[in-house]
């Protein structure tokens, strides 16, 4: 029997870190845990048409931080910030705590697994063929320099009665290797018919300590 394992769990806490960062007591647990699905469900409807890299969050005794990294800061600030401002308050209404959005541009989004992954399924739903979108994000990673890249389909190709997977890739990439900085991501494709699964898989190369920084684009 296989045990597939998430790319990024894998190299926890060697090169990666975890998505929420706070400490509580063994009652209270519940009570952060419900607080932070809370937030990440929000934030998933709010911004569920803009390219987000991830969601991190940390917590203290006044104020709880989300920091939300994309690609297009300006669509989640807005103009005057007021959609930052319409976030905070919904958070903070729902959760019962001051809420503090910080949104963070990412360099490279070519080298972004859920930017790669969000743009290939945005592509296919609006009918380009899935291997021209697929062979366009493979050409630009290549040209960012990415180390490697691998991109999965699967699900009913090109109206077909029978599901088959389909793999694009350069060269291969070690997922068994813990020092490999390797970003992963999935994404569906909601067609006129069925839905497509993507998996992309990036290899940016290795890291032979812990990084002091949690995040390095």
């Amino acid at each position: 029997m296989w045990h597939k394992v998430s790319t990024i769990a894998f190299r926890i806490p060697y090169i990666k870190t975890w998505k929420s960062s706070w400490f509580s007591t063994k009652d209270s647990y519940k009570d952060f845990l419900k607080e932070d699905l809370v937030i990440r469900d929000i934030l998933k409807k709010e911004l569920n048409w803009i390219p987000v890299w991830d969601v991190f969050i940390s917590k203290n005794d006044n104020s709880i931080n989300i920091d939300v990294y994309t690609a297009k800061t300006v669509l989640i600030l807005g103009k005057t910030w007021e959609n930052k401002d319409k976030i905070e308050a919904l958070v903070s209404k729902k959760i019962w705590f001051k809420a503090v959005l910080n949104v963070k541009e990412i360099k490279k989004p070519d080298l972004n697994a859920k930017v790669v992954a969000f743009s290939i399924s945005n592509q296919v739903e609006k009918r380009m063929p899935y291997k021209r979108a697929i062979k366009q994000a493979l050409s630009k990673a290549i040209e960012k320099w990415a180390k490697w890249i691998k991109i999965k389909v699967s699900w009913r190709l090109n109206w077909a009665e029978i599901a088959r997977n389909e793999t694009f890739k350069e060269w291969n990439i070690p997922t068994q290797t813990i020092r490999a900085d390797i970003d992963y991501s999935t994404a569906r494709a909601e067609t006129v018919y069925w839905t497509i699964w993507l998996k992309v898989w990036i290899y940016k190369g290795d890291i032979f300590k812990k990084k002091t920084n949690k995040l390095d684009f």
